[in-house]
This record gives C-alpha cells, structure tokens and sequence, in this order.
C-alpha cells in the first residue's frame, strides 16, 4: 500500500476531504456573517421601543419609526398564508394520493414551474388581475401576489413529507375499517405535520424579504390602514424606498427596519428548527 509520510493514502484522501468540506463550510459562512455584521452595526443603534410603536415623521423631522410598516408586513404575511396554505397542503395531498395519473403530472410540473417564475412577474400579474379591475392598489392584491409565492414551497414539503410515511401505517388504517378521507386526515397527515409546519414556516420566510412584487400591489402608505382594499406599507418597502431617500434619518430608519426584518427571519428559522425537533416522529 502507497504511504505518504507515514500515512496511508486512503488516510490521506479521507483527511483531505474533510479538511476540503471545513473550508467550504467556513467559506460558505464568510459572507453571511459580514452581512449580518454590517446591518447590526448599521442598525442596532436605532431600535428601541419608540422606534417600533411610531409613525414615520415628515421630511426635515428627525426620528420616526416603521409602526405602519409593521403592521402592513403582517397584513401581507396573513392574506397570503390564508390564500396559501390550506390550497397548498390539499394541492400537496393530492400530489401524494394521485402519483401516476396525467392531472398531477400536469399539476407537479405547474407547480415546479411556477417556484422559478421570477417575483416581479408574479407581482405584475397581480396588478393585471387585481390591481387593475379593482383600480387600487391593496393589501389584498399584495397578499395574494405574495400567497402565489409561497404556494409551490407548501406543495412540495407536503408532497415529499407525505412520501416519507410508510405505506404500512395506510394499509393498517384500512384494514379496521377507517374511511380513506379519515385515513389520510388522521394518520398520514398528522405524521407529515412536522415537514408541513416547516415549510408553512419557510414559506413565509420565503415572502417577508419581497419587495418587486408589493410595488405593483401594495404600493406603500404613510399611515397605519386595517382595510385590505387600500395600499400598505412593508417592511422590504420602507427599506426600497428609505434607502434609496437622499436624507440621512431616512438611512438610518432603513438600518433600523433591515435589522427587524433580519430579526423576524432568524426568529422563523429558529421556530422551523424547533418544531421539526417537536413533531419528529420516528418510523
């Protein structure tokens, strides 16, 4: 057997490779910690309760806070789950049920394409269907542009999470005498819960951070609007449009709104991690 300095080649390989994996791993990381970094740096400063809670202050007035941008992110993020997640776990159903026939043929690769169609076009597409007949942007059509979005994550964690359940457990439930509909909502499913929650969860990671398809839709306001058929503000908005501002508060209010957005994010991330660790169930 070859030996380098002692050391079997095989040794050698099996050292090299792992030092090779390190070091991609930590490059990898290089770039996701300088930007972290840099937005806590840049935006630290300006959190603090008054900054949540307030309103935007005029031009020339020093302070503000992203209260109506708060408030409209969740707006957008509830319409679009109510859109989204009870069409995807059923479409995701189906998926699973109906493996072989043409119409989930079609509606697996309808749904593979629609995950790569770009967000500006979703974004348009709203406005076409919604923003348009309506003649006003709103919440509404942000929500649903944003629900389109997050619908192909939805199908295809319950897809591949229902996959994974042993036909074993179906076959059982049949055979003492369960209803198939009962079958499915009360034994196949609640074993995918902790794959379905997790991509509920990155799906709504996934829309928090979008801004090309709410320029079309919800277009932004300065004030705090409960009613889904009028324009709101987001988070991703006020930092698009405060960062792009010539006015220095206006910079650091976009700082600041970055850093509770990153915020949400990594609290999202970390609610996924702990119910996949919650509702794994062992087969």
């Amino acid at each position: 057997m070859t030996i380098i300095n002692g050391v079997s080649y095989r040794v050698f390989k099996d050292h090299l490779f792992k030092i090779t994996t390190i070091i991609a791993s930590f490059l990898l990381l290089v770039p996701l910690i300088l930007i972290l970094f840099y937005i806590i740096k840049n935006g630290i400063s300006t959190i603090n309760w008054e900054f949540i809670i307030n309103m935007p202050k005029p031009v020339g007035e020093s302070g503000g806070g992203i209260a109506n941008a708060i408030v409209g992110t969740f707006m957008l993020i509830g319409i679009a789950s109510f859109c989204a997640i009870p069409l995807g776990i059923l479409v995701g159903i189906f998926l699973y049920d109906h493996k072989s026939s043409i119409l989930s043929w079609w509606t697996r690769f309808s749904v593979e394409v629609l995950q790569g169609v770009p967000s500006i076009v979703i974004g348009i597409l709203a406005y076409t269907w919604i923003v348009i007949p309506n003649g006003s942007f709103s919440a509404l059509s942000g929500g649903i542009a944003l629900g389109i979005m997050m619908l192909p994550i939805i199908v295809k964690s319950t897809e591949e999470t229902l996959n994974l359940i042993p036909n074993h457990l179906k076959e059982a439930s049949l055979a003492l005498g369960v209803p198939y509909y009962k079958t499915l909502l009360k034994v196949i499913v609640p074993c995918a819960m902790s794959g379905i929650v997790t991509g509920i969860l990155i799906g709504i990671a996934r829309i928090v951070g979008e801004t090309a398809p709410l320029l079309f839709t919800a277009f932004g306001n300065q004030f705090i609007n409960y009613n889904i058929l009028k324009p709101v503000n987001s988070l991703p908005l006020m930092i698009f449009n405060y960062a792009a501002s010539p006015y220095e508060d206006w910079h650091k209010i976009a700082w600041g709104a970055s850093f509770f957005l990153v915020a949400v994010v990594f609290i999202l991330n970390v609610i996924t991690k702990l119910v996949v660790r919650r509702w794994k169930v062992q087969f």
